[in-house]
């Protein structure tokens, strides 16, 4: 950002100006991610659906990335700037850890994208908002931990579970009632693909997954080893077993593990 300033101000999301136009209805919004820690790390998960007001702007949009090595990104609200928003958090990551020969701590990191959405705030303040959730393992707790912002660049630590976004509301009612603290990583992904699912049903700018397509969510799994997104296939196996038990149950398997 400070690169930027010096020698192409114009270029930060903070210095642009629409006037007083709202254009919030023109551009792609992504919409619901969820994130849960298990012991030993924590999972984030997106849907991948964009809605340009009633319209499906695009089916299989990735809302859901790696900030560093041990931490992940996703977020919700004005795509194209969310994806600039991650990109650029990306790179401040990475130049830090070039000039200090050390990694950010995860609170550091936390700080450092607060800023970056408080330069948002003009774009926010005409609807142009991004909401990010910003996750990843702290060495010294060894466990994960989740944080959420406001649309002006506050910070807040959530416990076990976490969801931003339309869906947001329903997201967060099944995370609490599927929701253990002694989940395996196995269990935290299912759990928050149930989130997913159970918001998709009730809200109309999340997708759920996406059958015919084959289209599934994004999952990224953050633990002492790093960052991995899970494999399609992996993704799809859960997918499948959990949409099976739902056709017999219309609120799912009475339990994560679907045992």
């Amino acid at each position: 950002m400070d690169f930027l300033a010096g020698h192409a101000p114009d270029l930060l999301p903070g210095r642009r100006s629409l006037g007083s136009a709202d254009f919030s209805a023109d551009v792609p919004h992504g919409t619901t991610i969820v994130a849960a820690t298990f012991p030993g790390g924590v999972v984030m998960a997106g849907d991948r659906r964009a809605t340009m007001g009633n319209i499906i702007a695009q089916r299989d949009i990735e809302k859901v990335f790696p900030a560093d090595e041990y931490s992940a990104v996703a977020f919700a609200g004005s795509a194209g700037f969310g994806i600039e928003m991650v990109r650029l958090f990306q790179v401040e990551l990475e130049h830090y850890e070039k000039l200090e020969g050390a990694t950010l701590s995860l609170d550091g990191k936390a700080n450092r994208l607060s800023a970056l959405i408080r330069g948002n705030l003009a774009m926010a303040m005409q609807g142009l908002a991004v909401v990010p959730l910003f996750a990843g393992y702290d060495e010294d707790l060894k466990g994960g931990r989740i944080f959420s912002y406001d649309p002006t660049g506050g910070r807040y630590e959530e416990t076990h579970f976490h969801s931003v976004g339309s869906g947001s509301l329903f997201a967060r009612g099944a995370l609490k009632k599927l929701y253990r603290e002694d989940l395996s990583a196995t269990d935290c992904v299912t759990v928050a693909i149930q989130s997913l699912i159970d918001a998709a049903d009730d809200d109309s700018a999340t997708g759920g997954p996406d059958m015919l397509r084959r289209i599934f969510p994004v999952v990224g799994v953050v633990t002492a080893d790093g960052y991995l997104r899970l494999p399609e296939d992996e993704v799809a196996d859960i997918v499948d077993r959990v949409w099976a038990e739902r056709h017999r149950r219309p609120d799912g398997p009475a339990s994560a593990t679907l045992t």
